[in-house]
């Protein structure tokens, strides 16, 4: 199917199980934490995405996609550190919330690029990872991202 392997098959309906959960928990909250149900699944897929990834090798060995589930790893362990502990003082749940968001941008990329590159299929959009017009989406998904985390700040500045 779309040219997976078993494991991509997984990987995929995983991180679907994730941007649904994040999704939600943006509209619902506007923002993620792992101490809500819907925000504990975001996270549950999010690490199982990374995990099941690794063992995806489509060029040959360790490549961006790897590295992007190693960074993204590491910024969850970032948001729990900040969600759970004083580490970050009066800054831990900005970071949190922040550190959430980034690993939501992190599903993003590899989907528009998957996505672009497979769909449809026989005629796929993009030709391959390197497209230019790839590149001009992930500056799209920062911007919006930006425009996200400011507006999340403004919400707990308001809650507050």
């Amino acid at each position: 199917m779309f040219g997976l392997t078993p494991l991509g098959v997984i990987h995929t309906a995983i991180s679907l199980v994730a941007v649904g959960a994040g999704i939600v928990a943006l509209l619902r909250e506007g923002l993620i934490t792992s101490r809500d149900g819907v925000g504990m699944v975001y996270v549950i897929a999010t690490v199982l995405t990374c995990f099941t990834g690794f063992g995806i090798f489509q060029h040959d060995g360790f490549g961006k996609a790897h590295l992007l589930g190693v960074v993204t790893l590491v910024v969850l362990g970032v948001a729990a550190v900040a969600e759970y502990t004083r580490a970050f003082g009066r800054a831990g749940l900005h970071v949190a919330t922040l550190s959430y968001s980034a690993t939501f941008l992190f599903h993003w990329i590899p989907a528009i690029t998957e996505a672009s590159t497979r769909l449809p299929p026989g005629r796929p959009l993009l030709p391959n990872a390197d497209a230019p017009e790839l590149q001009i989406a992930t500056g799209v998904l920062v911007v919006l991202f930006l425009l996200g985390a400011a507006l999340q700040l403004r919400h707990l500045r308001s809650i507050r």
